[in-house]
């Protein structure tokens, strides 16, 4: 199997790309994907943050939430930190949770075309309900 070479990264534009200029990071909304090197063998790839933060669209008030993504690369797989500064991207934006992971799964599958691709928000009790969203694409072929 090939290791990562410096073509694969030329593309990348938010992977250190703050330090090299001296900047801070900050919230965006263009996720970046390098080329998966195991094309052909399924596994699965799974990110999860529980920092994640939203507003609630009628009142504005804070959500917090883990977010789980799951999934199986086709040609390509997302960029970590072209995640992050996507995730936080929201955190000033109102919108409900069913739509919220929608959009992620959506913003997703639209950049990688995964085999398989599940985004879980799993939203914190806000006036004594909780709310967990679960959103998928594809057939997972391990399930």
């Amino acid at each position: 199997m090939p290791k990562t070479s410096k073509k694969d990264i030329s593309n990348l534009t938010l992977l250190g790309e703050n330090l090299k200029a001296g900047k801070k990071a900050k919230p965006s909304k263009k996720l970046e994907a390098f080329p998966n090197k195991n094309e052909g063998r399924p596994y699965v790839i799974e990110l999860e943050t529980s920092e994640f933060t939203c507003l609630c669209p009628a009142t504005g008030q804070p959500d917090f939430a883990t977010i789980k993504i799951s999934y199986i690369p086709n040609k390509k797989i997302v960029e970590s930190k072209s995640l992050k500064l996507y995730l936080w991207s929201f955190r000033n934006e109102g919108c409900f949770h069913e739509h919220l992971t929608n959009i992620i799964l959506d913003d997703l599958v639209k950049l990688l075309d995964p085999i398989w691709c599940r985004v879980v928000g799993d939203f914190n009790a806000r006036g004594g309900i909780a709310i967990k969203v679960s959103a998928e694409h594809g057939k997972n072929p391990n399930a």
